[in-house]
C-alpha cells in the first residue's frame, strides 16, 4: 500500500504543501510508513494567518447563539464518527482502540461545554454606579489564535482548545504533531460539514519552523501549547516577548501516595492502569508510586505479577491493555532511562526492554514495542525519579510516613497531577490542602478534571496564568471590556478635574 499524502487545511479545503519538506508517518505497531505529512514553511503559516484574519470580523460578529449551533452540529457529527477518529488515533499513535475511544469521548465533552457559550460570555451589569451612570462588562474575542498540540492526544488536546476558542468568536490555527496528523484533517472536515465558515478553522502541518512562525506573527493574538517543559518554557517566553497571550502546559512526574490503610487490590488496579495505559505516554500517567510504611512489602509481589501479565498487543486487538511506543526514537529514549535506572542502583523487577513484537500480533515484528517496566527502591536523586520518562516505566519509592511523602512531592519541579489512596478522611483532607500540585485525586489515579472545571498543573508543569478549557478557557480566549455610560440630561455643567468617584 502506497503512503498517503497528508496536507494542510486552509480556507475550507486541503492544500498541498509548498515547502517541499515532508516527514514520514508510521504505524507504531508494524513500523510501516503509512503517510507523508507536509511541513509548512513560514510563508505557508503566514497564508493561513491571513486567511484566519480575513475570516475573523464576520465570525466575531456572528451572534453567540448561532456560533453555538455550529458547535451542536459538530457535536452530532463527532458522535457519529467517534470510532473513525479512534481508529485513526490507533493507526498513527498506537494506543489501544478502547483508550482511543475514551480520548475522543473526552474531547466531545469539551464541545458539549462549548455549546453553552452564550451563557459563558455573559457580562455583569450595575445600574447607578454613580449618579446617572451605569457600568457593565462584556467579553469579546481576541482575533486569530493558535494551538500547538502533542502526539499523545491528537484529538482530545486540540479539542481542549479550538471548540472554546471558536465558540467565543475567534478564528483558529491548529499546528498538530507531525507524528499523528491525520485526525486534525478529519476534524477540520467535520467542522466544515457542521457549517463553520471557511477560514475560521485552519490546520497547518509542520515542525519547529511552523511553530516559530506562529510565535512571531503579529496577527496571532494567543498561543495554546501542550508538550514538554523545555518547549513549553520556550513557547511561553517567545510568545510573551512578541506580545501574545500564552498558555503553555509542560511536563509531569505524577506521584501516587499509597497509605498503609489503602485497599491494596484497588491500588494495584490503579497503578497498573495509570502507569501502563497508553504505554505511559500521558501527561497524567502515574510514573512514581510513593509507598508509605510497610505497604511496599505487601504490594510489590502483586505489582510484579500484574506487570508481567500485561497484554501488550496491537492496539486494534480489543484484548490489548497496552500498545506500542509511538516512534523508534521514543522507544530508544525510554530504554535509555531504564539503563540509567539500573546504573544508578534502582532494583529492576520487571524489564520491558526485550519485549518481542512478534507476540503483539501479525506483522508486528518491526513495530516499536516495549513491555511494562517496574523499578523498586528508587531514590529521589535518581534520573528516573527526577525526569519525565513518558513511557511504561513505574518507579516505586519507599518512605517512612505521610509527611515525607508530601515533602518529596512538593520538592519536585513538576506539579501536574497527583493521587493518594487511603481510607482515612483526615489524611485525604490534609493531602488535598498541603500538596503543591494542580490536579489532585483521592482514590482516583488519573484526576483529569471534567470539561467545565479546567485542566492545568503548577510549578514547571504550566507556564501562564490560565488553565485549559472550562471557564478558564473562556477567559483565555476572550478579553474583558468595561463600559461606563451616562446621558446628557444627567451630566452636571462644568469641567471636573478630580478622579471620578461614586457620588
Amino acid at each position: 500500500m502506497s503512503a498517503k499524502r497528508i496536507d494542510h487545511f486552509i480556507e475550507g479545503q486541503c492544500v498541498a504543501g509548498a515547502s517541499g519538506r515532508q516527514q514520514s508517518v508510521t504505524n507504531p505497531a508494524t513500523g510501516a510508513v503509512t503517510g507523508q505529512v507536509a511541513l509548512a514553511s513560514s510563508a505557508e503559516v503566514a497564508r493561513a494567518v491571513a486567511v484566519a484574519q480575513a475570516a475573523f470580523p464576520a465570525w466575531a460578529d456572528t451572534p453567540p447563539l448561532r456560533r453555538a449551533r455550529v458547535m451542536f452540529k459538530f457535536l452530532e457529527l463527532l458522535n457519529q464518527h467517534r470510532d473513525t477518529l479512534a481508529h485513526m488515533i490507533t493507526a498513527e499513535h498506537g494506543k489501544v482502540f478502547t483508550d482511543a475511544q475514551g480520548e475522543v469521548t473526552r474531547g466531545i465533552e469539551i464541545v458539549e461545554f462549548a455549546t453553552g457559550i452564550p451563557q459563558l460570555l455573559k457580562g455583569d451589569y450595575t445600574e447607578q454606579v454613580s449618579t446617572g451612570i451605569d457600568n457593565w462588562t462584556m467579553r469579546q474575542p481576541l482575533g486569530v489564535v493558535a494551538g500547538i498540540t502533542p502526539f499523545n492526544f491528537p484529538v482530545m488536546v486540540p479539542m481542549w482548545m479550538f471548540p472554546v476558542a471558536i465558540a467565543a468568536g475567534n478564528t483558529f490555527i491548529l499546528k498538530p504533531s507531525p507524528i499523528d496528523p491525520s485526525p486534525s484533517l478529519f476534524m477540520a472536515e467535520l467542522l466544515k460539514q457542521a457549517g463553520l465558515p471557511d477560514g475560521v478553522f485552519n490546520v497547518v502541518q509542520g515542525d519547529k519552523e511552523a511553530v516559530d512562525a506562529l510565535l512571531v506573527h503579529p496577527d496571532v493574538k494567543a498561543i495554546s501549547f501542550v508538550g514538554s517543559t523545555p518547549i513549553a518554557n520556550y513557547i511561553y517566553e517567545t510568545g510573551a516577548h512578541h506580545g501574545k497571550r500564552v498558555q503553555a502546559l509542560g511536563g509531569a512526574k505524577n506521584h501516587m501516595v499509597v497509605m498503609p490503610d489503602a485497599d491494596l487490590e484497588q491500588v494495584v488496579d490503579a497503578l497498573i492502569g495509570s502507569a501502563y495505559g497508553s504505554a505511559g505516554e500521558r501527561c497524567m500517567a502515574i510514573s512514581v508510586a510513593v509507598l508509605v510504611g510497610d505497604v511496599a512489602d505487601k504490594i510489590m509481589p502483586r505489582l510484579i505479577a500484574r506487570t508481567q501479565a500485561l497484554k501488550v498487543l496491537d492496539g486494534e486487538n480489543l484484548a490489548a491493555e497496552m500498545g506500542p511506543i509511538v516512534t523508534e526514537a521514543a522507544r530508544s529514549r525510554i530504554r535509555g532511562y531504564i539503563d540509567a535506572g539500573v546504573a544508578e542502583g534502582a532494583q529492576l523487577l520487571v524489564d520491558g526492554r526485550h519485549f518481542d513484537g512478534a507476540k503483539a500480533g501479525a506483522a508486528c515484528d518491526n513495530g516499536f514495542w516495549l513491555g511494562g517496566t517496574l523499578f523498586d527502591h528508587v531514590s529521589t536523586e535518581m534520573k528516573i525519579y527526577k525526569e519525565e520518562i513518558f513511557g511504561p516505566v513505574l518507579a516505586c519509592v519507599r518512605v517512612p510516613d505521610f509527611a515525607t511523602a508530601v515533602q518529596i512531592i512538593n520538592d519536585h519541579e513538576f506539579g501536574n497531577g497527583v493521587s493518594c489512596f487511603t481510607r482515612d478522611g483526615n489524611v485525604a483532607r490534609e493531602f488535598s490542602r498541603r500538596i503543591q500540585v494542580g490536579m489532585v485525586g483521592i482514590n482516583v489515579p488519573i484526576p483529569v478534571p471534567m470539561a467545565w472545571h479546567g485542566f492545568g498543573g503548577w510549578k514547571r508543569s504550566l507556564f501562564g496564568d490560565m488553565h485549559a478549557y472550562g471557564e478558564e478557557g473562556v477567559r483565555f480566549y476572550s478579553k474583558q471590556k468595561s463600559i461606563m455610560q451616562r446621558w446628557p440630561e444627567s451630566i452636571a455643567k462644568g469641567a471636573e478635574f478630580v478622579m471620578p468617584t461614586s457620588k
